[in-house]
């Protein structure tokens, strides 16, 4: 079963549109793909947790693994809706015709509650600053990822997601960062618990790399497996 025919039950015009991200009046070269994503969570005390996000992302059509992130940070509760976090994260893509890069990255993030309680109808910010290297290669970059999550209730526990997530560069760098905006990924799915320390995102993905030339876009099944323990 092809992305587009599991789009088709899930939309309104609303949802199409945050899926776009943005306008696509250009060409762009397209791979339907299977993101798989665990995150977990874990006390360390009151106020300081660690967290750890492992992905695997299936690329061509979903028929081989293209990249797989690993992830760890230590978050501290500022308060009831804000944490601050500290992570790393090491990236390793091996695309198909090209060598493979191992990138890792360092980053400060800020967790915060916009509106709502979390029960009703909640909107949520995380800013994230990334440094970023790739193995082999001269220059760092520097950008930063604004993430807007809307969530609210559907029936029973289950719960509507969307979120979109613009990626703004602040310099160029010799292994292919651009500066300005240069990635805007955007998801629309549900969030279901099973317990109250697991919860499955399951939904639609969509992510479009600007570059010279033709853009890339990414159309992928995306699940994410929360853990919190």
């Amino acid at each position: 079963m092809t992305l587009r025919r599991l789009a088709s039950p899930l939309g309104s015009a609303s949802a199409l549109a945050l899926l776009a991200g943005a306008p696509a009046a250009w060409a762009a070269t397209e791979d339907d793909q299977a993101w798989m994503v665990v995150q977990a969570t874990a006390p360390l005390s009151d106020r300081v947790s660690f967290s750890l996000d492992t992905q695997a992302r299936f690329s061509d059509d979903a028929s081989r693994l293209g990249q797989v992130i690993f992830r760890p940070s230590i978050g501290w509760k500022l308060d009831a809706t804000r944490t601050a976090s500290l992570g790393y994260a090491s990236v390793k893509s091996t695309p198909q015709g090209r060598p493979a890069t191992h990138e890792h990255r360092t980053w400060q993030q800020l967790s915060y509650r916009i509106a709502g309680d979390g029960k009703g109808p909640t909107l949520t910010g995380r800013t994230r600053l990334e440094q970023r290297w790739v193995e082999d290669r001269d220059g760092t970059g520097w950008r930063i990822r604004q993430q807007v999550r809307f969530t609210a209730p559907v029936q029973d526990k289950v719960r509507a997601v969307v979120w979109t997530e613009p990626f703004i560069g602040f310099n160029e760098t010799s292994w292919g960062q651009q500066d300005g905006l240069h990635v805007w990924r955007s998801f629309a799915g549900l969030a279901v618990p099973f317990s109250r320390t697991v919860s499955l995102e399951p939904g639609l993905l969509h992510q479009r790399t600007y570059r010279p030339g033709e853009d890339a876009v990414i159309q992928a099944a995306a699940v994410y497996l929360n853990l919190q323990f």
